[in-house]
């Protein structure tokens, strides 16, 4: 169990080195996720398969992510943070290049759920190995930049679709979407061990179950939590642009645009925001913006022209993602070392398999209603709830790891 020696700091270095492996991982996990997301409806007519039909595929690979996150987060407490993020992305980007194979939509599921799988273990391990790394009082930043990956690969898979969809069509984008594996394995490699995961270290798999069992309270709390916060992402994200196409009947070309700019939105907001909780807390910068994003529904669903819409799409995406900006550390520092590489990562993709049915629900609201409606009143919910799962719950920022 864990020493009451501090654990030695790592090398600048090192730290960097850590973040950029979790991020690099997260980016290409989430690019490889959001090419279904974009090429949604084009998937759907070769398969013959109506919108709600295919918002299934992306319920599969939400389903799927705790599993992931089960498996690998409990190999990251036994053996180590980094050969388990290794595997994560050669499984998940294996998953990635079938897709672009499969022959009909059955098999097309299944693939995504097995992508799910490795997509659920990249994050909690990930995530852990980078928090251990970095200083106490750049936590908050630099899980503002970690967490970005997600939108730097969602803005990657619009800025792909826009200029290869029309010349390849759906599936060579699967193919391409493992390209960045490579570059990341490498990354990963270079990565040390987390040191405190090594004075923490757990002798035997019972030693692990007992202090994973010991902190189930904690766990709850974080799939409540995780469950909001989701929804509130996923809400706002996988159908958006098929509402673009649906209701404001946009192209290709416009679609990814507008996802685009959403996405830097994404990343200023999430980066910025994680500094800010450096300063004034985790728990209030998450709640502060959420309540933002509360404000922005009108102009992100029901803007009256296409500039609006877009300036709409942005904010909306700079105060979600900013919430999430604080996720990596608020969750990191909450849980013991000794159950930092299973507890965050599984309440987390837990908390997305509570929150996996929101396309397919949001897509049947739509179809009775219409996307704006949709999707406005999903989000003033999800928000609420997530703001105030937030308040709610504990806060230990600036914890010292290895202690």
């Amino acid at each position: 169990m864990a020493s009451p020696v501090s654990a030695p700091s790592p090398s600048h270095s090192d730290h960097r080195t850590a973040v950029l492996a979790g991020y690099l991982g997260w980016t290409l996990d989430a690019f490889d996720f959001f090419l279904v997301v974009s090429c949604l409806t084009a998937i759907g007519r070769e398969f013959h398969k109506t919108d709600a039909e295919m918002a299934l595929t992306l319920t599969a690979t939400l389903a799927f992510r705790p599993v992931g996150a089960f498996l690998f987060g409990l190999l990251a407490d036994r053996y180590g943070r980094r050969l388990p993020l290794m595997a994560t992305v050669i499984f998940f980007s294996g998953m990635e290049v079938l897709s672009g194979f499969a022959p009909n939509y059955t098999t097309f599921v299944i693939l995504r759920a097995l992508f799910g799988i490795g997509m659920g273990g990249e994050w909690g391990v990930g995530a852990s190995l980078a928090m251990e790394k970095v200083p106490p009082r750049l936590r908050g930043l630099l899980s503002g930049f970690l967490q970005q990956g997600y939108a730097m690969g969602f803005l990657l898979a619009a800025l792909c679709n826009l200029l290869l969809f029309n010349r390849l069509g759906w599936r060579p984008l699967f193919l391409l979407g493992a390209l960045p594996a490579i570059p990341t394995f490498l990354v990963l490699r270079r990565v040390k061990e987390s040191e405190v995961w090594e004075k923490s270290r757990h002798a035997s798999w019972g030693q692990l179950g007992r202090s994973i069992a010991s902190n189930w309270k904690l766990f709850l709390y974080l799939v409540f939590l995780m469950t909001a916060m989701n929804l509130a992402a996923h809400g706002t994200q996988d159908l958006y642009p098929t509402f673009l196409e649906r209701q404001w009947h946009f192209a290709v070309a416009r679609r990814n645009g507008l996802a685009a700019v959403s996405m830097v939105g994404a990343i200023l907001g999430g980066t910025f925001c994680g500094f800010i909780s450096d300063r004034i807390g985790r728990r209030r910068t998450m709640v502060f913006a959420l309540l933002g994003a509360v404000l922005a529904i009108p102009l992100w669903a029901w803007a009256p022209s296409v500039p609006l819409l877009f300036l709409g799409g942005f904010i909306m995406q700079a105060l979600v993602q900013g919430a999430w900006g604080v996720v990596p550390a608020h969750l990191s520092e909450l849980s013991p070392d000794s159950v930092r590489g299973f507890l965050p990562g599984f309440g987390y993709q837990m908390g997305v398999l509570f929150s996996s049915a929101i396309p397919r629900i949001e897509a049947d609201i739509a179809h009775r209603t219409s996307y704006a409606t949709a999707m406005s009143g999903t989000a003033a919910l999800v928000f609420l709830l997530a703001a105030l799962a937030t308040a709610l719950g504990p806060e230990r920022r600036a914890a010292k790891f290895g202690e």
